[in-house]
């Protein structure tokens, strides 16, 4: 399986990549992970509403540029569904089954993902109702395919 984790912006924090780089590596039996990053759109804090609007669209179409039309999509909004770690799995084990064998998670900006990458994707997964940091949620995310991975051998980590 191959696994893409699409994402605006660069990760500065070295202790962030080091956790993500960690999580990779324990991937590796189980799938072939990549981060592909892009550009953020550089804008000063206060924006209308408009310009938001105008800040991700730019980033939806970076991101969306880099999709090819086999992959499974699925975007990480804060209104998508909330799902249990098993559910997760389940869902992962799913689309390897019945031939999803590319899967981009997409991970938005600060102002979030627009219409256009809500729209491509092929299923909204949310975390949670908190907002947390888009560099942060890479690690997240990546622990939670490993979990996901480990659920779905039934091998000791899950808790």
């Amino acid at each position: 399986m191959n696994i893409d984790i699409l994402t605006v912006g660069k990760l500065k924090e070295k202790y962030f990549k080091q956790g993500i780089e960690e999580y990779i590596k324990r991937l590796q039996p189980y799938a072939r992970i990549s981060i592909v990053e892009v550009a953020d759109e550089k804008a000063p804090e206060s924006l209308s509403d408009a310009e938001v609007e105008q800040i991700k669209k730019i980033e939806g179409e970076r991101l969306l540029k880099k999709l090819s039309d086999n992959t499974y999509v699925i975007a990480l909004a804060i209104l998508g569904r909330q799902v249990p770690s098993e559910i997760f799995a389940e869902k992962i084990r799913e689309l390897a089954t019945y031939g999803h064998s590319n899967i981009a998670f997409i991970i938005g900006g600060s102002n979030g993902l627009s219409e256009a990458v809500l729209q491509r994707a092929d299923f909204q997964l949310s975390f949670s109702k908190f907002t947390f940091p888009h560099q942060l949620m890479r690690l997240i995310l990546v622990e939670q395919i490993y979990r996901a991975f480990k659920i779905i051998r039934g091998e000791p980590y899950h808790k």
